[in-house]
């Protein structure tokens, strides 16, 4: 099988989809290769992950971010092309541009299955009126040529049906696993938090995005004076790099907070476990996120979360259980939430400790590979491929769930 995503920058969707090229060449009856464009801009790349595995890697210089009529004509031909000659029987696609190009050059190539992931919306409220028609038209179109649709949040489902992309029977739930362990042993670490100058007494709220516009960091900034008035001790650490830092650094800087608010900056992916430890408390207030992996790595190593009511996010953090959650916007209620959390360490705890358990059952990468697998294995079998592996004999846990009775 092939997968295929635009671009391999430190981010979630990549994340998600290395782990899950690596997981299934583990599986006895798989192959499994990655195609991606050039990695570009500040966000960092893990291409030297996949660089690594002889065989498993190609880089696909016209597949680019950006829409460039001419170069994406070159990149769906050079996609059919390699399709053709590695014939194989499944593709799965990530990401706009390459879930469009790739999902029509495997038609085109006759691949058998086609499954394109949904690791967040590519249209919605972020967007203009005109960039809204054309995004629709693009997936309503890539549609149908579409096998089946993965989403790692119920809301992706949601969203895309009521436009008209796809049958609610295309649709499989496959929430975005990760390694649990170092996460579960990334308990406080007294050596980490002096790495970034914090003290004991200090409460420290995190926040692990890319710094750019729709992830929330305004928001954050804007309600930073008076979270520091009521919560002299308060800290935050900012994890991630844009090209929209030096926006926030001035911003900080101009409200006098620059000894509050530590930038990080892009730490390499084994380095995050270690960032979470060092918070108290994770904040994610992005307007366009399928599932942000952040709220369950956060969870995992204890952390209760604050988040905007938006997209997937609901589905990991429940208001008053494992976190707060937020209507999009609300920075009173923000305020309000990220006080109380301060203020209160058994509150933490308690939330942690349920968001703990809940990501211990659903988001381990074992448990989203092993979904995959049989996934791919039922689409192949009504598809009449024949000498395919068996089913897997222990216990799969369910390819869609609903976390909310």
């Amino acid at each position: 099988m092939t997968h295929v995503i635009t671009r391999l920058i430190v981010g979630g969707a990549q994340e998600n989809t290395i782990a899950t090229v690596l997981g299934l060449r583990t599986q006895p009856g798989f192959s499994a290769t990655l195609l991606a464009g050039p990695t570009t801009g500040p966000e960092g790349s893990l291409e030297s992950i996949v660089r690594a595995v002889p065989g498993l890697f190609i880089r696909l210089d016209p597949l680019v971010r950006p829409i460039v009529p001419w170069q994406d004509a070159r990149a769906w031909r050079a996609l059919a092309r390699c399709f053709r000659q590695t014939q194989p029987h499944v593709v799965h696609t990530h990401s706009g541009k390459a879930g469009v190009l790739g999902r029509w050059a495997a038609h085109a190539a006759r691949v058998p299955v086609i499954v394109h992931t949904i690791h967040g919306p590519s249209f919605g409220p972020f967007q203009g009126p005109i960039s809204n028609i054309l995004f629709r038209s693009a997936e309503r179109s890539a549609a149908r040529v579409t096998t089946h649709f993965v989403v790692v949040a119920d809301a992706m489902r949601t969203q895309y049906l009521a436009a008209g992309i796809g049958r609610p029977d295309q649709y499989t739930r496959v929430p975005s696993g990760f390694d649990l362990d170092p996460f579960l042993a990334a308990a406080t670490s007294t050596a980490w938090r002096s790495r970034f100058g914090f003290k004991p007494d200090h409460c420290v709220v995190g926040k692990i995005a890319r710094l750019f516009r729709h992830k929330g960091h305004d928001d954050l900034i804007a309600v930073m004076p008076a979270l520091v008035r009521a919560c002299p001790a308060m800290r935050f650490l900012l994890v991630g790099d844009g090209v929209w830092r030096a926006r926030f650094e001035r911003q900080v800087r101009d409200l006098g907070l620059a000894k509050h608010v530590v930038f990080a900056g892009l730490v390499p992916p084994a380095d995050v476990p270690h960032c979470v430890g060092a918070m108290d408390i994770l904040v994610h207030l992005s307007r366009r996120e399928g599932l942000p992996r952040a709220l369950p790595q956060a969870m995992a190593a204890g952390k209760p979360v604050v988040a905007f009511d938006c997209d997937g996010a609901s589905e990991v953090c429940r208001d008053a259980e494992t976190g707060f959650l937020v209507p999009p916007g609300d920075l009173r209620q923000l305020e309000e939430r990220l006080i109380r959390l301060a203020r209160d360490a058994n509150l933490r705890h308690h939330l942690g400790s349920a968001g703990q358990t809940l990501v211990r059952r659903e988001f381990g990468v074992d448990t989203m590979v092993l979904r995959l697998r049989e996934l791919y294995l039922d689409l192949a079998r009504q598809a009449g491929l024949t000498g395919l592996p068996p089913v897997s004999t222990t216990n799969p846990p369910p390819a869609s769930f609903h976390p909310n009775p």
